[in-house]
């Protein structure tokens, strides 16, 4: 975990890879908690005897499903003492860029693209985070995360 004291330590960290995350394994537990909530019950992700015999030989994660993973990825990867609170402001660009199958461990490289003073003494960062699968030549996923913090 890397602690920033203020807002503007972090800030001075832009165009560097501020932390990476540990690993997580994606269960399929997970997965059929995360079709549950959002209704997205496709048998690639849901049904492993027939994701069995799909194009994956397994079933895989939903692709908004690592998206979701992303506050906490950064949440376990870095703090600043001084932001009693931060809010997810967007996405400006996604890709999911291969396949997250059944358990594999993910953890996401966190970048500060940008870090721009807005209202009562907050901050927007943008983020690029790239989410890696373990042993994969190509992430799973890679956003351009948009954070506001507040002292």
């Amino acid at each position: 975990m890397k602690i920033f004291d203020t807002l503007a330590e972090l800030s001075a960290q832009v165009g560097t890879t501020v932390a990476v995350s540990d690993w997580l394994t994606i269960n399929q537990s997970q997965i059929d908690l995360f079709a549950q909530a959002t209704g997205d019950h496709q048998w690639i992700h849901v049904d492993p005897v027939r994701a069995a015999q799909g194009p994956f030989g397994t079933p895989i994660g939903h692709g908004f499903l690592t998206l979701s993973l992303i506050p906490r990825f950064m949440e376990s990867s870095l703090a600043v003492t001084e932001a009693r609170m931060g809010v997810n402001y967007g996405l400006n660009k996604v890709r999911f860029v291969s396949p997250v199958p059944v358990n594999s461990r993910l953890r996401a490289h966190l970048k500060l693209l940008s870090a721009e003073p807005i209202d009562n003494g907050g901050v927007q960062q943008s983020w690029e985070v790239t989410i890696e699968r373990e042993g994969a030549t190509k992430p799973a996923c890679v956003a351009e995360a948009l954070v506001r913090q507040y002292p």
